[in-house]
């Protein structure tokens, strides 16, 4: 079984997808960009933006019951693979070790410099109970 989460607290879906779908145990988050929940892009940066964007997935995560913390693989997508060791330096701030696994790429992004997507675990209370 799977179900949607959506909080009017982050980002609003551009297109025909969920902001997170809650499946055996673990929520999959779509991709979120640096902007605030009425569109606007938040930081010039790529530090920044790389804050703003897990602030939103962080968000959608608490909506699930879940935290950013528990993130177990993250994907970055960024507009200058030149500034991978920014992006580097705000996961290290952002998570503990363990650190979640992750892959990084460089896209064409227009407007902003990075997209992330993530799996959370939401631990065992949740794979039985669902979102609250």
């Amino acid at each position: 079984m799977r179900s949607e989460v959506r909080t009017p607290a982050a980002a609003q879906p551009g297109g025909a997808y969920s902001q997170g779908i809650v499946a055996g145990g673990f929520l999959f988050v779509s991709g979120q960009g640096p902007f605030d929940a009425n569109g606007a892009l938040v930081g010039q940066s790529l530090a920044d933006q790389a804050r703003a964007t897990f602030a939103n997935i962080r968000t959608i995560a608490e909506a699930a019951g879940g935290r950013l913390e528990d993130a177990v693989r993250i994907d970055a997508y960024l507009s200058d693979m030149d500034d991978f060791p920014v992006w580097d330096a705000v996961c290290a701030e952002t998570f503990a070790k363990p650190y979640p696994t992750r892959t990084t790429v460089g896209s064409p992004l227009v407007g902003y410099d990075v997209e992330i997507n993530a799996i959370i675990w939401l631990g065992n209370d949740l794979q039985k109970n669902g979102p609250q």
